[in-house]
């Protein structure tokens, strides 16, 4: 199984056990581990505390049906945004009617936050942690909040729990007696 393969099972199992209540929404800031013991990047988290999740990632069944490409974090208006990695933007701007800024990080993963109002500018270097806009009025949450994406080489939505520790490694039970 591929890398793709792979977090893709892992981000199933995350929602699978957030849903079962053996994983709090908004989990601490370890890195999640990919099954062959490889890490996975270690991004921190784009808000400070309290983190809630409310709502999670949902895969659409093919890249072209609905689905909800990332993570709500619940978060007023004005609220600072940190760049969770080292990388550079690749967007900041307005898509359809919320600003959105996208930053493209070293190992092919691309985050995008919305709405975020930041100066920043495509070809702009942050650092992890680096405060890089704040939370604008316009966003789809009742009450406020920052959406939160992963993408893998700029294409394939993943859940971002998977970079900010809220995934635990994922553990392999038999189906079937051994020998």
């Amino acid at each position: 199984m591929g890398v793709r393969g792979l977090l893709k099972v892992l981000g199933a199992s995350a929602l699978l056990l957030v849903a079962l209540g053996a994983v709090a929404p908004g989990g601490g800031p370890a890195a999640a581990s990919l099954a062959n013991g490889a890490e996975a990047s270690r991004w921190s988290w784009p808000i400070g505390p309290p983190r809630t999740v409310v709502r999670d990632f949902e895969a659409p069944p093919t890249p072209y049906e609905a689905g909800h490409r990332g993570i709500d974090l619940r978060a007023a208006a004005g609220t600072e945004v940190l760049a969770p990695e080292d990388g550079v933007v690749h967007f900041a701007g307005v898509v359809v009617d919320r600003p959105v800024l996208s930053i493209r990080h070293a190992d092919g993963l691309l985050s995008s936050f919305e709405p975020v109002a930041t100066a920043l500018a495509a070809g702009d270097a942050v650092r992890a942690g680096e405060v890089i806009g704040t939370v604008a009025d316009d966003g789809h949450c009742a009450g406020g909040c920052l959406h939160v994406g992963a993408r893998l080489d700029g294409t394939e939505y993943v859940s971002p729990l998977l970079f900010l520790g809220g995934v635990p490694r994922a553990v392999l039970l038999p189906t079937r007696p051994i020998g």
